[in-house]
């Protein structure tokens, strides 16, 4: 089932039986709970849902497709900046000269850890990083580093697969233009939709648990808030 309906649910079925219990000293307890813990778990599966879809009346919400734009031009930007340096560009022409390039050759010329480092800053200096603080910041992305790794790798494979790189007579000054326009190409031919898709295929597995820790905090707090009314 759902991570986050899941949650959602036994949350207001605690809130249920804590409405429908005889009087007792218990009864206090089991309401605050379960109405904190569901407002924790709502608030969580909100903000998550928020990321991905567009909702009226509420700013910020469906941030991906609204920033599609920058999206691109931040991992545009990742990729030649931090990915075809002239360091990284003459290693790909030596390996290209003598064998395939595989994504173990990529693993090899590429610190994916720093490419995934690279991702998060530009997550972070986008309105995506301001709504992301409401479910725990950049450290609730941290999950998806070893699927983003696998994802990145393979499309670079397809990019660099797509290059001519056994020129020994290659400029790198001469061939970045080509590279820059093939990659600006392949990120031309992704649509907003596309890329949620592709970000919430990852994310929104990970996030979910989100919404089941915002349950169990809410809950704990709920007991806690109780004992201190009553102290």
């Amino acid at each position: 089932m759902n991570k986050s309906l899941f949650t959602n649910l036994v949350a207001a079925t605690i809130c249920v039986i804590g409405f429908s219990i005889p009087e007792s000293a218990v009864k206090p307890y089991v309401i605050s709970a379960g109405l904190f813990s569901l407002s924790g778990a709502i608030t969580n599966w909100l903000a998550v849902h928020m990321l991905f879809e567009k909702i009226p009346g509420l700013y910020g919400s469906g941030v991906i497709v609204d920033r599609f734009q920058e999206f691109k031009n931040g991992i545009h930007g990742l990729v030649m900046d931090n990915f075809f340096t002239e360091e990284n560009f003459k290693q790909f022409a030596d390996v290209a000269l003598h064998e395939s390039i595989s994504p173990e050759t990529i693993d090899e010329l590429v610190d994916m850890d720093q490419v995934f480092d690279g991702f998060l800053d530009v997550i972070a200096q986008s309105k995506f990083g301001g709504m992301l603080a409401l479910v725990g910041g950049l450290k609730a992305l941290e999950p998806l580093r070893a699927p983003f790794k696998v994802e990145f790798r393979r499309r670079i494979t397809q990019i660099v697969a797509d290059l001519d790189l056994t020129k020994s007579d290659s400029h790198f000054k001469k061939f970045r233009p080509t590279v820059e326009n093939l990659v600006k190409g392949k990120l031309d031919q992704l649509q907003p939709e596309e890329v949620k898709s592709i970000l919430e295929k990852i994310i929104r597995e990970h996030l979910g648990w989100l919404v089941v820790w915002g349950g169990v905090f809410g809950g704990l707090i709920g007991i806690v808030a109780q004992l201190a009314r009553i102290y």
